[in-house]
């Protein structure tokens, strides 16, 4: 009956399970994941099967549907008792690191590949945020510090409201332009009526779904996030920034106990993974391959500068009121990883017919391919080699239980790594606090219930199951015990994050 629509449906429904297999195939290669979507959407376009697609301003409205349910779930899963010792450094990197990073990029790519100014401040300012996607699918696979991941997890959901701001701005024709002052002002006002925006909403939602009796738990998912999408649509009403409401939104209904929150983060996860396939290909899409060759040599340039010295500089400047050591600032800056973001702001300069906007969406496209391949694939090396690793740290397992779901708890998993103290201690010699307990102790592949006076070795993994209001106390426990052994606190270890 509708030919057009069922062939539609047919290519969507075939690309969408060919970029879900190819998570795993990625996974295996450790080639990024958002790479091979990439590589769909060009091999679907006029390069490939000849699909042309050039709307640089329906590709800008629909990336930033993508990217307010990408940034939604990084705020639903953001853990508070983690990101609160880090906002002030997160909010650094995504205000005055963004600032030093479209300077210095500006300034190098102004000299180097001569162009004008008001086009070079443009490639740092599009640049200048770090990817959510690809940092929060990148960071969760490797066992760090809490509080880098945290940095790094809260920067790339903060950076990207600052960001939109100031390549709308430079967007803009100069005819008629306000003076700098204005536009500082303006961007604050944005930036702090957004977070206000994301605060009410993010309370009003707390308040509503505890209360609320749904009549099916499949809506409360639906529900919260539905009340982020509001944060975001409310925030642009009020012409504050949207982006950084969703995040603030998401963060307080992700940390409220909610009914039926395994099921919600679930949800916002697999909404996530959606809109970073429809993304990543539509970006693909809209690429023109022929094109690209001559992108290479500007990309390169821009990548380098933006590599090694924007990244590190900004990091060195936004991290000096912070106590952070050299080998933690050289992971924060390696760790920067670019994705879909930079190439959905290249639309935006591209839709307002920006002249030497194409050329920009090109090098940004080329050069998110070349470094993505080089830094995601480096990280776990670059950690190890700066001694930044955590192999003791516990993972959050998300799983659909529900007598978890009736006791509040959570599900956590501890790898006794060689080296750990953990190794020959007793069960019983941990000494968590009442509301949390080893369930299960896997062991050369076989699992078995342990007992109190059940001695860990080196490689087994552990199941822990603990109640919301002893999460925090159990992992700083288990940190103390992996450090120092059983006596851990009589060496006057208590488990926090170590600084330096």
């Amino acid at each position: 009956m509708t030919p057009g629509l069922d062939l539609a449906l047919l290519l969507g429904a075939a690309v969408l399970l060919v970029a879900v297999g190819a998570v795993r195939f990625s996974t295996r290669l450790g080639v990024p994941s958002l790479l091979v979507y990439l590589a769909l959407g060009v091999a679907l376009g006029e390069g490939g099967l000849g699909i042309r697609f050039n709307d640089a301003e329906l590709t800008r409205a629909l990336g930033f549907c993508a990217l307010i349910v990408i940034i939604a779930e990084g705020g639903l899963t953001a853990r508070w008792s983690t990101l609160r010792p880090v906002l002030g450094l997160a909010a650094a990197l995504s205000t005055v690191g963004v600032l030093v990073s479209i300077l210095v990029v500006g300034l190098v790519v102004h000299l180097l590949l001569d162009l004008d100014w008001r086009l070079a401040l443009l490639y740092g300012a599009v640049l200048s945020s770090t990817d959510a996607a690809a940092v929060f699918a990148t960071l969760r696979r490797l066992r760090l510090p809490p509080r880098l991941v945290a940095a790094l997890e809260a920067e790339s959901g903060m950076n990207d409201a600052p960001v939109v701001i100031l390549v709308v701005l430079l967007s803009r024709s100069a005819e008629g332009g306000h003076p700098w002052w204005y536009e500082v002002l303006l961007v604050g006002y944005e930036l702090s009526l957004g977070a206000a925006v994301g605060v009410a909403v993010g309370l009003t939602g707390r308040f509503a779904l505890r209360r609320a009796a749904l009549p099916s738990s499949g809506l409360y998912p639906i529900a919260a996030v539905g009340f982020t999408v509001l944060a975001y649509a409310a925030g642009a009403v009020l012409h504050a920034s949207g982006f950084l409401a969703v995040y603030v939104a998401g963060v307080l209904l992700g940390n409220a106990r909610l009914p039926h929150r395994q099921a919600i983060l679930g949800f916002a996860d697999g909404l996530a993974w959606l809109a970073q396939i429809g993304l990543f290909v539509l970006l693909g899409l809209l690429a023109t391959p022929s094109r690209l060759d001559a992108a290479v040599l500007p990309a390169v340039v821009t990548g380098l500068a933006l590599l090694l010295v924007a990244r590190p500089l900004s990091v060195l400047v936004a991290a000096l009121p912070f106590r952070v050591n050299l080998r933690e600032q050289a992971f924060l800056s390696w760790a920067g990883l670019r994705g879909a973001v930079p190439i959905v702001l290249a639309t935006i300069p591209l839709s307002e017919r920006v002249p030497g906007a194409d050329r920009l969406f090109d090098a940004v496209f080329v050069l998110v391919v070349i470094f993505t391949l080089l830094q995601a694939g480096t990280l776990a090396p670059a950690a190890r080699r700066l001694r930044v690793t955590a192999p003791a740290e516990l993972a959050e397992i998300r799983v659909e239980t529900a007598p978890l779901e009736r006791m509040r708890a959570d599900l956590l998993q501890l790898e006794v790594p060689p080296g750990s103290r953990l190794a020959g201690v007793h069960v019983d010699e941990l000494r968590l606090p009442v509301g949390a307990s080893v369930t299960l102790v896997l062991r050369d592949g076989a699992g078995f219930v342990p007992g109190p006076d059940t001695r860990l070795k080196t490689g087994d993994s552990l199941l822990i199951v603990a109640t919301a209001g002893v999460r925090d106390e159990a992992e700083r426990r288990l940190r103390a015990v992996s450090r120092r052994g059983r006596l851990a606190r009589w060496f006057g270890e208590y488990g926090e994050d170590r600084e330096g």
